[in-house]
């Protein structure tokens, strides 16, 4: 029978650590081509729509699906996980908690491998749940970052996510991008990190659009960029606005947009010096679901 895992469940076993190695692990594998990747799509429902995403991943020895619906008053996630060699349901996972977690490893599998040497400090744009784990796992993929500084609009959210961890409350989005690493993690139309705030050797990660409409970064942040990846050419295609709007202005080819498991799978270096702008654009791979409840039945 399978198991069923509840939020609670995952919470217990996902620790930011174990997050981080499942999806280092992903990424390897997804340079060694052991991983096949559907990118989501989204289905009409009654004032709300349904999400799916798939993937195999042989070399692990698991496939399986992540289902959402999304409506105006919430989303409930799922995690359908099979073994890849035979017919069998291993567990069926709620996965909003598994989802926050994976989405912040990955940025901070980007942070391992493209942030400058030496770096310390965080900027966090936006405060909601996604922005908790990128802190955390941030913080263990890279134990030099001592400092993290936040910001978002409501005051009230802001103070208890500086409370939570440590962080400083910045007075604007600007303080942010003044860090080493920087994540915008909001649900903005437009953007919010210009690129002239920007130091230099600063590494970007784009998290939170992932529609085709929505940018959270403007076009200098990729003109001054000198490395730009991201976690899938198929999907950023499709869900990159940060991505599609600048290629179709002129300011960045898709043939210089890279994939992070290049990086990690040791195909490219990504930074070549302590002064480049790198920037990572994340959307969400189902292939990040997979690995991380593998990891969480495995635990």
């Amino acid at each position: 029978m399978p198991v069923f895992l509840t939020e609670s469940d995952v919470a217990a076993a996902l620790t930011p650590e174990l997050a981080v190695d499942a999806i280092e692990a992903c990424f390897q594998r997804m340079a060694r081509g052991a991983v096949s990747n559907k990118p989501r799509y989204r289905l009409p429902l009654e004032g709300g729509q349904l999400a799916v995403m798939a993937a195999s991943d042989v070399e692990l020895g698991y496939a399986g699906a992540k289902v959402y619906a999304g409506f105006r008053d919430g989303v409930r996630f799922v995690v359908l996980l099979f073994r890849a060699d035979r017919p069998e349901l291993v567990a069926v996972l709620e996965a909003d908690r598994l989802g926050q977690m994976r989405t912040g490893a990955a940025s901070a599998v980007a942070a391992k491998y493209l942030a400058r040497p030496g770096a310390t400090s965080l900027g966090v744009i936006g405060c909601g749940t996604q922005a908790h784990t990128q802190v955390a796992c941030i913080r263990a993929a890279v134990p030099d970052i001592g400092r993290v500084v936040a910001y978002c609009r409501t005051e009230e959210t802001l103070s208890a996510f500086c409370a939570e961890h440590g962080a400083e409350a910045a007075e604007s989005a600007r303080d942010c991008a003044e860090c080493d690493v920087v994540v915008t993690v909001t649900s903005s139309a437009d953007p919010v990190l210009r690129g002239d705030w920007l130091r230099e050797g600063a590494l970007v990660c784009a998290v939170g659009a992932n529609d085709g409409r929505k940018r959270e970064l403007d076009n200098v942040v990729l003109e001054r960029a000198t490395f730009v990846c991201c976690d899938s050419l198929e999907d950023a295609r499709m869900e990159s606005a940060d991505l599609i709007e600048p290629v179709e202005k002129g300011v960045l080819d898709w043939l210089e947009v890279h994939e992070l498991q290049e990086v990690v799978g040791g195909q490219t270096s990504g930074r070549q010096s302590d002064a480049d702008i790198v920037v990572f654009k994340s959307n969400g791979l189902a292939a990040w679901d997979i690995a991380a409840a593998a990891a969480v039945v495995s635990r």
